[in-house]
């Protein structure tokens, strides 16, 4: 182990790296004391990050259990009369908060062990180039990894201070379910919550303010998404919300549409703010340490991952690009890899997969047709139901579908999104096609797939490609 060392100029702590945030951020440490560098954490929330203690990890844990509820529901198209007589919030719950503290303790246990490493549970923030101020000390060092986050975005809304709500930093905290609550958002996070308070039995309304349910997806995603979880929940979308006023026992959310201005009315128990994210990047005082900012407020990089200040470096959704655990964790590796290895790699955005976990699940990669066509390409479109595979029929999956985007020269995949069961699962083997050799389906082609699988109703969308121009785009067929 290293003594630590101290600058002459007003006694700064020095290190060989400091690390803002312990989600990804955690990767460069744990890499960083392997090879016996002096190390220096800072996090100002629970240690892991926002994946294990407000993120992925605890809303997995909820909406799994709603998707048993769902298919229950829906078991009778397939000869099965069975109803959800009770749901188990507390054992939810309890199952939740045991992994979030078994992971959470094992984590802290290791960082105090470490003498190597020295941990700030504070907010640091940049006083200068490379020195931070973390509570009554100053440090410094000549690499700094950026990973703080972003939160929730907050809009200006009169009376919603006063009513109280609830973000996704806050939201897995309740002990009980709500009777009644209005989502503020129509993007994933409002989708995952609505799915799961649903189907535990809170009355829910999604208050959008895009003319779309998850706008990021494809048009024929979102309609589907639409339509399925309108069955469950009261979805609003291209409202605007004016004002809330604060009840006694119920909150009165009043919006408007944006098209017609036609005014209306809900009442609430709860409210969930899930209208977007911020970066942290203001929380750290980023420009204070001469590191450039975008229109946002999220850290400018480079495709290296570098700041404008030379030695450091940012990832994760402190930089506003793509907001998932897997791409932090691999802008991690690059980021170690540019600030310690012989050669620098370049990011690689083409491939990034996500899923949405609602019902139907929706997962993602690559670009949407709109994006294709809007950067040039010559694309070739293919879409499949789920039902016409023997394993979707059997299912009776009659609205789920694979959409697939070629290049037409090349056959190069350059998207796909799924919508119905097991989307995630069903989209991966894609991401790694992606990946590899000349990045075309034609392994799919060569290759035997399981009969009866869902996994017939990919390749059925390759099977049938065509040119855009022949895409009904009204509806998935």
């Amino acid at each position: 182990m290293h003594a630590i060392q101290y600058s002459t100029i007003s006694m700064i702590k020095e290190y060989d790296l400091i690390v803002i945030g312990s989600g990804a951020g955690m990767n460069v440490v744990d890499r960083a004391r392997r090879i016996d560098l002096r190390v220096a954490l800072i996090e100002n929330g629970p240690v892991g990050g926002t994946c294990l203690n407000r993120g992925c990890i605890p809303s997995k844990i909820w909406t799994y259990p709603a998707d048993v509820v769902r298919l229950i529901e829906d078991s009778r198209k397939i000869g099965v009369r069975a109803e959800v007589t009770h749901t188990d919030f507390e054992l939810v719950r309890k199952r939740m908060w045991n992994l979030i503290l078994h992971d959470r303790q094992q984590m802290e246990r290791a960082i105090e062990a470490d003498e190597g490493l020295d941990f700030y549970h504070t907010t640091g923030y940049f006083i200068d180039k490379k020195i931070l101020q973390v509570g009554d000390e100053k440090i410094r060092a000549e690499k700094i990894m950026i990973a703080c986050g972003a939160r929730t975005r907050v809009p200006e809304i009169p009376g919603l201070e006063d009513a109280g709500y609830f973000t996704s930093e806050t939201i897995f905290d309740i002990d009980r379910l709500p009777k009644s609550l209005v989502v503020l958002g129509g993007g994933y996070k409002a989708c995952e919550f609505a799915h799961f308070f649903s189907a535990f039995g809170t009355a829910v309304t999604i208050i959008g303010r895009n003319p779309r349910l998850l706008p990021k997806e494809e048009p024929e995603v979102s309609a589907l998404v639409l339509k399925e979880m309108s069955r469950f929940i009261d979805i609003r979308v291209n409202q605007e919300v004016v004002e809330i006023n604060r009840g006694r026992k119920r909150q009165t959310v009043i919006f408007k549409d944006r098209e017609t201005n036609a005014r209306n009315e809900i009442e609430a128990e709860k409210i969930l703010v899930a209208t977007g994210v911020r970066s942290n990047a203001d929380l750290v005082r980023a420009q204070a340490g001469g590191i450039a900012l975008d229109d946002k407020g999220y850290i400018v990089v480079n495709e290296f991952l570098e700041t404008n200040v030379p030695g450091v470096w940012a990832f994760g959704d402190v930089i506003g690009r793509n907001m998932y655990r897997h791409t932090a964790n691999y802008e991690s590796e690059i980021s170690w890899n540019n600030a310690f290895g012989m050669k620098k790699i370049a990011v690689d955005e083409h491939a990034v997969p996500h899923a949405i976990f609602c019902y139907p699940q929706v997962a993602s990669v690559g670009l949407t047709e709109a994006e294709a066509v809007k950067q040039g390409y010559d694309i070739l479109v293919g879409i499949n139901m789920y039902s016409s595979c023997a394993k979707g029929y059997a299912m009776a999956e009659e609205n789920g579908f694979v959409k697939v985007i070629v290049e037409s020269t090349t056959r190069k995949i350059i998207g796909a999104s799924i919508v119905g069961p097991e989307a995630a699962i069903l989209l991966q083997p894609l991401v790694y096609l992606m990946n590899a050799g000349d990045q075309s389906y034609y392994p799919i082609a060569r290759s035997q797939t399981i009969h009866p699988a869902l996994s017939e109703a990919v390749v059925g969308a390759f099977a049938r490609l065509h040119p855009r121009e022949q895409h009904n785009h009204s509806q998935a067929q």
